[in-house]
């Protein structure tokens, strides 16, 4: 009994371990001495991917940094799902960030600047699919059935979906089952594994599934697509140092103009950053107006 007792408590505190989605800072070691002990700076990506993939995905640019910067680190941090990265965002538990766009709004409430943002806003819209199986062909076939988004705030990937179905006679709130499955890839998996009859999601996970999961996305159609908005932005807590907000944003602006730059773009499947502030974001803030308006709060 008390060896079964030991062995649960070590597999308990193995997989606890094992949620921790953070990088620990070290501090650089030559010949068994600190050369120097550098100021970190946490790096938090709102939960695009999983996160593993996410750090395969974004890993890539942290270290180019880092490369590139003197006297600092910057240390990229994962959230297990939205809520979580939300919360770390509204206790300025990042010191950088790329949140979606409503996330970003949400930041400037807390005390972030936006000083960059992904290009290719024409991609920063959502879809809504099906297995091709599925009988769903019209607006009115949806009337009755359950949709899996990631999660209640997720721009692109829910709150766009569900302005489109209102727009086609569709009341969210009566006439279908939202269910909120923390993920992307859950999303999608849902309507594969037939536990919902859709799922809405954004262009950018969809083209990486269909990649790394072909035989998956095959058995899937997209049936509609929504009009898109800005795409994520870039911020930084408003009382970072300048100078190295102006270096960060000069690197990560430069990417796309050398060939180390182009194969992190590559990764993200983003052709380059570009400047933006608070005022690119005023069509997302009109929007979130209109929405919750029509349709519900956001929370």
């Amino acid at each position: 009994m008390i060896k079964k007792l030991i062995l649960i408590l070590f597999i308990l505190f193995f997989f606890n371990s094992c949620e921790d989605t953070s990088i620990k800072y070290s501090p650089t070691y030559q010949k068994d001495k600190v050369i120097i002990d550098k100021k970190v700076y946490i790096f938090g990506v709102h939960p695009l991917y999983n996160p593993k993939h996410l750090f395969e995905i974004y890993q890539p640019l942290v270290d180019y940094l880092n490369k590139n910067l003197k006297d600092v680190r910057i240390e990229l941090e994962a959230s297990r799902n939205y809520d979580s990265f939300n919360e770390k965002l509204s206790l300025k538990h990042f010191d950088f960030a790329l949140p979606n766009p409503y996330q970003t709004l949400e930041s400037l409430k807390y005390g972030y600047k936006v000083f960059a943002k992904m290009a290719g806003d024409e991609n920063f819209r959502g879809i809504i699919l099906a297995r091709k199986d599925s009988d769903i062909k019209s607006f009115e076939d949806v009337k009755g059935k359950k949709i899996s988004y990631p999660a209640s705030t997720a721009l692109a990937a829910t709150l766009l979906p569900q302005y489109f179905l209102y727009e086609n006679g569709i009341d969210v709130n009566k006439d279908i089952e939202n269910i909120y499955v923390g993920s992307q890839e859950s999303a999608l998996m849902n309507i594969y594994l037939k536990t919902t009859d859709l799922c809405a999601t954004w262009t950018q996970p969809w083209e990486k599934f269909k990649k790394e999961r072909p035989e998956i996305a095959n058995e899937m159609k997209v049936l509609w697509e929504t009009k898109s908005l800005p795409n994520n932005a870039l911020v930084a807590k408003e009382d970072m140092p300048k100078e190295l907000v102006e270096k960060i944003s000069k690197l990560i602006l430069e990417l796309n103009t050398n060939p180390e730059g182009e194969l992190i773009l590559y990764r993200i499947n983003l052709t380059h950053f570009e400047k933006a502030d608070e005022n690119t974001y005023n069509i997302v803030k009109d929007f979130i107006t209109d929405f919750e308006q029509n349709i519900r709060e956001i929370k």
